[in-house]
């Protein structure tokens, strides 16, 4: 008798020789990830702070580290187009949004809907690409988080921004300076809901803190506070301010997404 697994075995190598594909954390042929690495992903997301961490930023939440499979499918997703990881990265992000609500939002205290800003690509990268992968991996994990959670592509990049590979902290927080601004018609568009929102700034790497820490700034500047910054990996430095911040407010968001609070 064949068993599902033994099923699901012949399937990928069948795609593995059609279409050469093979996972990206084992290189099993088939699935870009194989069901086992998917389960061995993680599933807690804590508070990760870059060390050292901007002024002002809102506690960032990650499930892992920026090492290993977590960059491969980052990598893979974002510079290769390998689209059929949206939904795996839009999962992660997922746990890290729903660990905010766990961590930073009073259990009885009033809710409102949730509003994930995904952190904005330049123009000429998102055409270069051919695709836009924070958006694409913020809406999947709006879809995971369910009813009350919308995706608002608040922001966008304002000219002169250079290539962030290759620069130090410092250098990273003076290119993104002002970098970024809320898009008119956007905000309006939600403004005519009427309600407030928990505002949660999404990306799918954390590294030095300052692209983020721009994003909180440019919606602050037009009245709109983030509540925290969620993230599918964090680069594994950390400052002794970090890990003070981790022991107050490190939650788990389980090995299940919990569901996002309810809304009004």
């Amino acid at each position: 008798m064949v068993t599902g697994r033994e099923t699901g075995g012949v399937r990928d190598a069948a795609v593995d020789l059609l279409l050469g594909g093979s996972c990206l954390g084992c290189s099993v042929p088939g699935r870009l990830v194989c069901p086992a690495c998917r389960a061995a992903l993680p599933s807690d997301a804590t508070p990760r702070w870059p060390s050292p961490p901007p002024p002002g930023l809102v506690t960032p939440f990650a499930v892992t580290a920026y090492e290993g499979l977590a960059r491969s499918l980052v990598l893979s997703h974002k510079e290769h187009r390998m689209l059929a990881l949206t939904p795996v990265l839009g999962r992660l992000l997922a746990r890290s949004v729903a660990a905010a609500f766990a961590g930073l939002v009073s259990p009885g205290g009033p809710v409102g809907p949730v509003l994930l800003v995904p952190v904005p690509s330049r123009p000429s990268t998102v055409r270069a690409r051919g695709h836009d992968p924070t958006l694409a991996m913020t809406r999947s994990a709006a879809r995971v988080l369910g009813a009350g959670v919308s995706v608002a592509p608040l922001l966008r990049s304002r000219p002169g921004v250079v290539d962030q590979a290759g620069l130090d902290v410092v250098q990273r927080r003076a290119n993104l300076a002002g970098s970024m601004a809320v898009r008119p018609r956007e905000l309006r568009r939600w403004a005519r809901r009427g309600t407030a929102a928990h505002v949660v700034v999404c990306d799918d790497v954390l590294t030095t803190g300052s692209t983020a820490r721009e994003a909180q700034r440019a919606l602050a500047a037009v009245g709109v506070e983030a509540l925290a910054v969620a993230v599918v990996a964090a680069t594994a430095r950390r400052s002794p301010a970090g890990e003070s911040h981790l022991g107050v407010h490190g939650v788990s968001s389980g090995a299940e997404v919990p569901s996002p609070p309810a809304t009004h």
